[in-house]
């Protein structure tokens, strides 16, 4: 018995792997790969178009270009929040937060937001020329990309939130 503190072995080890709690530090390229991943990436460029033509015109001078602007660079910040956050997993330490339901009620709104900017656009395109008719035109072809890109990205959110985007592992309840 005067040996036994000698001889106890007190490591252990586990198959699990080390979960780390704060920031994650890997990037989720497998989002990046995904068909969401390559939307939201497109919804961020084409959105960076929509009010960046605006923006280098006058259009002030156009009281509608005002909603327009507020659109499309709020969805466009938010969008690239939403895709730090997903690329970064940040995400996982909130795993309160239905996320499923929270990316499909944000796509959602977006596409809504953006088919208003878009009418908006299209119609106060001034008909006589302007040194800007271009820019404005184009901007009202890009919102309409990006609203159908943000109705996608709805539509593949509306799956993944149902559940029908996954295999039966990944709907089992781990008892």
């Amino acid at each position: 018995m005067a040996d036994f503190p000698g001889n106890v072995n007190t490591h252990t080890s586990s198959s699990e792997p080390k979960r780390s709690i704060g920031i994650p530090a890997k990037v989720d390229q497998d989002f990046i790969r995904s068909i969401p991943g390559i939307l939201l990436v497109a919804e961020i460029f084409v959105g960076l178009l929509v009010w960046a033509l605006i923006a280098s015109t006058r259009y002030i001078s156009y009281a509608a270009y005002g909603w327009v602007m507020f659109v499309s660079v709020t969805l466009w910040l938010l969008s690239l929040a939403l895709f730090v956050v997903l690329l970064l997993r940040f995400y996982q330490s909130l795993p309160s937060v239905p996320w499923p339901l929270v990316l499909m009620v944000f796509y959602v709104v977006a596409a809504l937001l953006y088919i208003t900017a878009f009418l908006t656009d299209a119609v106060s395109v001034p008909i006589q020329w302007d040194p800007w008719h271009g820019h404005l035109g184009a901007s009202a072809f890009f919102a309409i990309v990006v609203t159908l890109l943000y109705g996608a990205s709805s539509y593949f959110a509306y799956l993944d939130w149902r559940g029908e985007g996954q295999n039966a592992v990944a709907s089992t309840v781990p008892v």
